[in-house]
């Protein structure tokens, strides 16, 4: 039997192969799924998110949908709807693309904030309810939406709470221009996600979340965490810290990177190389900014990991 850290450099290593040069945030995608749950990414179009997806899904086995989101898109069009049959005049009902173990929402940040409290529900509670019936996701139900930072006309911005809901943030952004060369010169399409080889199946994904769970963390590497956490309430350029569910997040997420890397426990740098990811989109700072928000929330979060010290 393989250990789960080799399943997981192969589920790696399969992306990569159509993912070209962006081996970090695979994994980072990687945490999320394993740790049970769900990435947001913001990036601009064309970088290779709809690719990151479907070759996740391609190469865990699982299922995969896409919800393209417009300002038209109804909650029914995200979880599904009952339909008459008048053969047996009966209401059947239709399941939405939310049934899936993959599921890529694309622009979420397009659809209406009622369309997007529909999604964002069944992510937290793994269960949809239709006309007072309940029906639950599959186990391993995943999702990766996504949002464009540059083009904000006729979009509807997540409010923190919803943010909240999702583990981690990452951007693909531009290749380097080796890599591009090599998409380029394989004329890398979707179709190449198409051809991935399954490494695992849904059985064998839900083993790798319970292993998830059982990693060790010492005490002091907890109370590192809850440091952490707190200094993030209190450091005098953030306004809105991390929540309880922000540090539940953090500390999933830093036991999946050990199980990544074929550690039954938890250590300090754990937290140091995922916390910023965790952290990016939970956050709200004070005062103007110039330039980037997204940059200046990085420097900050690197300095209230500095302003705090963690065990040896």
């Amino acid at each position: 039997m393989k250990r789960p850290s080799e399943t997981i450099n192969q589920l790696v290593h399969a992306i990569c192969g159509v993912l070209v040069g962006k081996e970090r945030e695979i994994r980072n995608v990687l945490i999320g799924l394993l740790a049970r749950g769900h990435v947001l990414i913001e990036d601009i179009p064309g970088v290779g998110k709809t690719l990151l997806a479907l070759a996740a899904a391609r190469a865990m086995g699982v299922r995969f949908r896409r919800i393209q989101f417009t300002s038209d898109t109804l909650p029914s069009d995200v979880v599904g709807v009952n339909v008459f049959d008048p053969k047996t005049s009966e209401f059947e009902f239709k399941e939405g693309p939310i049934f899936t173990e993959v599921l890529l929402a694309d622009e979420i940040n397009r659809t209406t904030p009622r369309t997007q409290s529909a999604l964002l529900e069944a992510m937290a509670e793994g269960k949809v309810s239709v006309d007072g019936i309940t029906r639950k996701l599959p186990p391993s139900f995943f999702v990766l939406a996504t949002m464009n930072p540059v083009e904000r006309f006729g979009s509807f911005d997540l409010p923190e709470s919803q943010l909240d809901r999702f583990m981690l943030t990452i951007t693909l952004g531009y290749p380097d221009r080796k890599h591009e060369r090599e998409i380029l010169e394989r004329d890398i399409e979707h179709n190449f996600a198409e051809r991935i080889e399954a490494v695992t199946d849904p059985e064998g994904l839900a083993v790798l979340q319970e292993r998830v769970r059982e990693v060790h963390i010492d005490a002091s590497v907890m109370d590192y965490v809850l440091d952490i956490v707190h200094a993030t309430r209190f450091h005098p350029q953030i306004k809105l810290g991390l929540s309880s569910r922000g540090a539940l997040h953090l500390k999933r997420a830093m036991q999946a990177l050990a199980l990544m890397e074929d550690r039954d426990y938890v250590i300090p740098s754990d937290l140091r190389r995922i916390f910023v990811s965790v952290a990016l989109h939970r956050v709200l700072i004070t005062g103007p900014v110039e330039g980037s928000v997204r940059e200046m929330k990085k420097t900050i979060l690197n300095d209230v990991l500095q302003s705090v010290n963690g065990p040896i």
